[in-house]
Parts: structure tokens; C-alpha cells; sequence
């Protein structure tokens, strides 16, 4: 289906009876460092330390999951939502109050999230391999289900254009087995989607492998993809996006370079990349030292990394001024206060 809408009540979800819902993962101790600056933050080009704030540091917000993704900022109610795929929940972290706790269970083993032009929540459900919007009254509207009558795979991460368009990748790591959704057969090729203002969904790209997190330049003239699967090495590729939503000019930005495995990435407002980073995990690779989140600039130079205890799979900018930088990271939740802004803060 191209823009088929349906209205349905969370216990819909109940359909998917995933005996890991009430599971946690394990909490893991965590030291911050006590003095600055942090050697955690690695400078690894000179034009880094301006994005370096001396005086701060790595800190673990939460712990206990089994694999965090898809963070998301809600400004307005000063939280961060979450997603513990395995354990089919999604957890929020208060700010303010620094409490954490479910927001959703179970969640369809929600992926990806990001927020629509009404500020309402947008995600990427590996169960019913779906996205959907969470309205303000806590309603589900199922945005995306189908294309030319056939199942998704499972939608994996999600981002909005100011202009209303939805986009999407859709990898088939959720239907390979019972861990991150419901074991299936792939009906599509893997590839990228648009949702436009008017609900239709289109399929733009089908030749990425493993076509994972996905950002916008801050001007929104360039898409950057992470081909998670891409060989010999993980790569980030650009497009050129058009007013009517058309991408071209392919090209890659960032190269993995055989050892660090790619996953969610954010944008800054300088342009830079920040990547989820993390060990390539095949035989015969050494990815000592890579956990964390490696950043690059435009030109796709290595100039800083972030090190974690353990591998980041995604990330993104929050804050009352967007300087603050989320990472989901296996079992726990990281922040640093940096010297720059999400692209797209006002």
C-alpha cells in the first residue's frame, strides 16, 4: 500500500507475544573520569578541539538493556526516548529529574525513531516490520506497511525533512531471526523510502547493502546513508536530493577501512558526521579501541572519536540547546556536552 492509514490501540501490539517483553539486559558499572579534559574524547585532527568542550565529560546515564538504538529528543517535555530492541521496549530518561523507566511495553520491537514536522513521535517497528506515528493522544497510525502490496522488511531508521517527507531504510535484520523481531521472508528488495507530505510512499534507492542509519546535511541538499554491509569496507554514501524528492550523485563520503562497523549517524551543525562506531565483528578483523563514535568532517576526514566501554549503535543531539550528544550504546545510555549544535537547531 502506498498511503493506507489506520487507526490502532497500543494493545495492538499484543499480537506479538516476544517472551523477552518484560526481560532486562545487564547493568554495567561505569567510572566517569574526574578529571578534564576527558581522555575519552580523542582528538584526531587538529580542527577537533573546537568541538572539544575542556571541561566535560562522558558520562553513563542508564544501563540495563540488551541493545539500545534509536534515540530521540523531545525538547519540549526535556526527555529521551530510547529503544531496547530485544527486550521489545522502548525506555525514556527524564532530564530533569534524571529517572528512567518504560515508556512503551511492549513496542514491536521498535528500531528507529525521529520526530515529525508536529513534533509527534515517528517510528520503525521491527515486529509488524511497519512505521508508525504516535499521536498526541496516544494513538497509532500506521504510516507505512506495505509497498505494491508486499510486506516491508524491517524498517531501521527514520528521519524527517522540514518539508513534511519521511524517509526511511529498510534492511532485513529484523526477519533473520527471533533476537531484534519475528524470524520471515524477505517480499522486498532492501532498500530506502519516502514518505511524502501527502502520505504515498516511493522507493528511491535498492542497490545499498545493508542500508542502515540515514541523516540529512543541514541545509537538507544531501542524504548521507550508511551502507552497513558494504565490501570490503562499511561506507557512508551521499546523495544529491532534489526539491521533487529525486536523489543523485552518488558518492562515498567515509570508508570504514575494514576494521570499524558503521551504524546510526547524526549531522551537526557545522556539517560534521557523527557515526555510531563500533568493532567490524568479523573473523580475522581487529577492531580493538573503535567502541564509541567516531566523527568526521564533510570532506569525510576522521577528526575526533569518542570512546566507549562499549559499541554505539546510534546517536543524536538534544538538549535545551542541542549540544548535548545522546549514544545508545549496547546495554547503556552515554551523554557528552559538545561545543556544537544538531543540524537543523533553531
Amino acid at each position: 500500500m502506498n498511503s493506507r492509514k489506520a487507526q490502532e490501540s497500543s494493545d495492538m501490539s499484543s499480537e506479538i507475544a516476544f517472551t523477552l517483553a518484560a526481560a532486562k539486559g545487564v547493568s554495567f558499572p561505569f567510572q566517569a573520569n574526574q578529571r578534564y579534559p576527558d581522555p575519552r574524547i580523542e582528538i584526531l585532527h587538529p580542527s577537533f578541539a573546537a568541538y572539544r568542550l575542556y571541561s566535560s565529560t562522558v558520562e553513563q546515564l542508564a544501563s540495563g538493556m540488551r541493545w539500545a538504538e534509536g534515540p530521540v529528543w523531545f525538547g519540549d517535555g526535556r526527555y529521551l526516548l530510547v529503544s531496547d530492541i530485544p527486550c521489545n521496549r522502548i525506555m525514556r530518561y527524564d532530564e530533569a529529574t534524571g529517572v528512567w523507566g518504560e515508556f512503551r511495553s511492549p513496542s514491536n520491537m521498535a528500531n528507529g525513531h525521529c520526530r515529525d514536522t508536529q513534533g509527534r513521535l515517528v517510528s520503525c517497528e521491527h515486529g509488524t516490520r511497519r512505521i508508525t506515528r504516535t499521536d498526541y493522544d496516544g494513538s497509532i497510525t500506521v504510516l507505512a506497511s506495505h509497498y505494491q502490496g508486499k510486506r516491508l522488511n524491517s524498517p531501521n531508521d527514520i528521519v524527517c525533512q522540514s518539508e513534511g517527507s519521511i524517509w526511511f531504510t529498510d534492511p532485513p535484520f529484523g526477519i533473520h531471526g527471533d533476537w531484534e523481531g519475528e524470524r520471515g521472508a524477505a517480499e522486498l528488495p532492501q532498500a530506502v523510502y519516502r514518505i511524502d507530505s501527502n502520505g504515498e510512499l516511493a522507493q528511491v534507492l535498492t542497490d545499498v547493502p545493508g542500508p542502515n542509519g540515514l541523516a540529512f546535511s543541514p541545509d537538507e541538499k544531501i542524504l548521507y546513508v550508511v551502507e552497513s554491509r558494504a565490501q570490503p569496507s562499511r561506507l557512508v554514501v551521499a546523495y544529491d536530493v532534489s526539491n521533487e524528492g529525486t536523489l543523485s550523485n552518488r558518492r562515498a563520503v567515509i570508508d570504514a577501512q575494514g576494521a570499524g562497523a558503521l551504524d546510526g549517524i547524526a549531522i551537526d551543525a557545522d556539517g560534521n558526521i557523527w557515526c555510531g562506531w563500533g568493532s567490524d565483528g568479523r573473523a580475522g578483523v581487529n577492531s580493538e579501541g573503535l567502541d564509541g563514535v567516531r566523527v568526521f568532517n564533510a570532506q569525510g576526514l576522521a577528526i575526533g572519536h569518542i570512546h566507549l566501554p562499549e559499541r554505539c549503535a546510534n546517536l543524536c543531539f538534544g538538549g535545551a540547546r542541542s549540544n548535548r550528544l545522546f549514544m545508545a550504546a549496547s546495554h547503556s545510555l552515554y551523554a557528552v556536552y559538545v561545543n556544537t549544535r544538531g543540524a537543523g537547531f533553531k
